[in-house]
């Protein structure tokens, strides 16, 4: 499995794309705000002559849903996303006006919700559903057993995890989950976070100042 990186938004979001050798793929966390960010999406994905077939969200955050919207229109898939993240849906439009962001509706609501052990699939890939609130209620990650990839979301980065200060966020849960779910894997598994660079278990075991 192959990932590619997208920094979209204000927000310097990360929006994935996973694919592999048979050319399907899954689009992970949309975050395009505009028309030009939506063409450099859709580029990509005709440069590598990919499927998509997923559309995958490791939590329902303003600045990891703006694109989402249009992935389902463009490639007419439908979100898959966790139970306890669904209410931030119909807040999105009054969240994003918070930050001085218009956008025009709210992104559509996943219909396929994803939970704890559950294996998303596409090509020949198979992603293991790992659920850690704290940043999020609904808050997700992905585990490529396979190829030692693991697509955190705003769980955790390189040197640091995520904010515990916004609604449903929990810092001691958070901390537990990572340490209880994530550390425990191997040191080799590159780490594709939902901001920043990417990183590894093993060197967020060792320095990692809030682990």
């Amino acid at each position: 499995m192959k990932v590619k990186i997208l920094v979209f938004n204000p927000f310097s979001e990360n929006t994935l794309i996973l694919y592999d050798e048979t050319g399907e793929c899954a689009i992970v966390d949309p975050g395009m705000i505009s028309e030009e960010e939506n063409e450099s999406l859709d580029a990509f994905i005709v440069s590598e002559g990919l499927k998509p077939v997923k559309l995958l969200q490791t939590h329902l955050h303003l600045d990891h849903v703006f694109g989402t919207g249009y992935v389902a229109e463009k490639y007419r898939l439908a979100a898959e996303a966790h139970k306890d993240d669904l209410p931030l849906v119909e807040l999105h439009k009054d969240y994003a006006l918070n930050f001085g962001i218009q956008v025009n509706s709210n992104p559509p609501m996943p219909e396929t919700l994803l939970e704890e052990g559950d294996v998303v699939k596409f090509g020949n890939t198979k992603l293991k559903v790992m659920h850690i609130p704290g940043h999020s209620l609904g808050g997700i990650v992905f585990l490529n057993e396979e190829e030692k990839i693991l697509i955190s979301g705003d769980v955790l980065f390189q040197g640091s995890v995520g904010r515990s200060d916004l609604p449903g966020g929990n810092h001691a849960q958070l901390i537990s989950g990572i340490k209880e779910k994530l550390l425990t894997l191997d040191d080799e598994i590159v780490v594709y976070p939902g901001h920043g660079p990417a990183t590894t278990i093993g060197e967020e075991r060792r320095s990692n100042p809030y682990l």
